[in-house]
């Protein structure tokens, strides 16, 4: 048995980059960025309005003012996307848009808000505007400056940056392909009513969803029987598709978990076998060649929670990136009594209002717990009692 810690150092270990493809702009979103980003030309390019007002030269018209009005002669009005005709002289202003180049001589602009037309051509500027309200060529990004970096996962304001920097078919890490196989006689498929003795296969379409969120291709292999042939060729089959193999069920103790005897049959090296954790001990990774497999208990949430824990951040690790998991230390909102400590316990828990609630949770078997649990909170071994307002480590989902 490894400790939690020790299982994720060595499947990370064992993980290699992957190849990488280039994609459209908005089919980037969610992917692993595989090359860095360099900006193509300065942001702004060019001096802009930040509001709606008027171009003049505060330093020679208004600085020295020691009261308002003031007067200023308009001499043309810049929209957005214009170019500027006339530079601005003495006394002088424009009329401009946000967003619109600031025209040669002006080194300010008067909110619309603090001037009134007082004729045709003529501003009269009721108070000096706070700041120039300018924003000068370059000073968000220069040209050539990198903008976003290798490894990131790329989010909708990251597709923004992409955008105005002309990026438009970014590098990115191929999807690996998830092949997804669910092993137990009792099994049947979601659409079925389960007879007796028998339960619905809630694992699949649970794996399914959350390669799917990695990002990464998921491919079902379905319900396999406890057959050793059967298992065998299954395992063999989805191990030549895929980069990775997520296998639910049999890799426990009893006389039909035939999953680690398999495994070793087919030639996978097995990394580890079992995890000191509560729930998720029976769990097994291993490799053949460049392929992985996990072998994940049977019980919904040890499966849930040993994707978030292991596979999610083994996946990223494949395509170039870290995945940077969140973790807080909160106060209790409630004692909590544990029966077992001989593992680290891994427990569903609700973040409310800065403190930490146990959710009810029946065991292994209770997914339903996961539907309302915003975190997941970890117990080291040898805790069995927590009180209200003592801190733990929670990870938030």
């Amino acid at each position: 048995m490894v400790y939690l810690e020790d299982a994720l150092k060595t499947l990370l270990s064992q993980a290699f980059k992957f190849e990488t493809e280039q994609v459209s702009l908005l089919g980037s979103l969610g992917r692993i960025l595989a090359g860095d980003i360099h900006s193509d030309i300065d942001m702004p390019p060019f001096d802009k309005s930040a509001v709606d007002g008027y171009a003049c030269r505060l330093n020679e018209e208004l600085q020295n003012v020691d009261s308002f009005p003031v007067s200023l002669r308009m001499v043309e009005t810049i929209s957005a996307g214009t170019v500027p005709q006339k530079a601005i002289m003495a006394g002088e202003c424009s009329r401009i848009m946000t967003g619109a180049m600031v025209p040669e001589g002006a080194n300010c602009v008067i909110m619309v808000e603090d001037t009134e037309m007082i004729a045709e051509n003529l501003v009269m500027v009721l108070r000096k505007s706070q700041g120039n309200n300018i924003c000068y060529r370059g000073e968000d990004i220069r040209s050539g400056k990198l903008v976003l970096t290798k490894g990131i996962q790329i989010t909708p304001a990251q597709v923004a940056v992409m955008a105005g920097v002309g990026a438009i078919s970014p590098l990115v890490a191929k999807l690996p392909r998830v092949g997804i196989i669910s092993t137990g006689d009792e099994l049947v498929e979601p659409g079925v009513i389960p007879g007796i003795a028998r339960i619905r296969n809630s694992n699949g379409v649970q794996l399914e969803a959350q390669v799917t969120t990695v990002p990464a291709q998921p491919f079902s292999y379905g319900i396999v029987a406890d057959d050793v042939a059967e298992l065998h060729n299954i395992i063999n089959h989805a191990m030549a598709d895929n980069d990775v193999v997520l296998l639910t069920g049999g890799v426990s103790m009893g006389d039909f978990d035939f999953v680690p005897e398999v495994m070793q049959k087919a030639g996978i090296e097995i990394l580890f076998k079992s995890i000191a954790i509560r729930p998720g001990k029976p769990t097994v990774f291993g490799r053949r060649n460049s392929t992985f497999i996990f072998g994940l208990p049977g019980n919904p949430v040890s499966s849930f929670v040993i994707f978030e824990m292991l596979v999610r951040p083994f996946l990223h690790r494949m395509m170039g990136s870290e995945l940077k998991t969140l973790r807080l230390m909160l106060p209790m909102g409630t004692d909590h009594h544990l029966w077992k400590s001989d593992r680290k316990s891994l427990i569903p828990v609700i973040i409310r209002n800065g403190f930490v609630y146990p959710v009810e949770y029946h065991g292994s078997a209770h997914i339903n717990a996961y539907t309302v649990a915003n975190g997941i909170m970890e117990l080291e071994i040898g805790v069995t009692t927590i009180k209200k307002g003592d801190q733990v480590n929670v990870r938030p989902l």
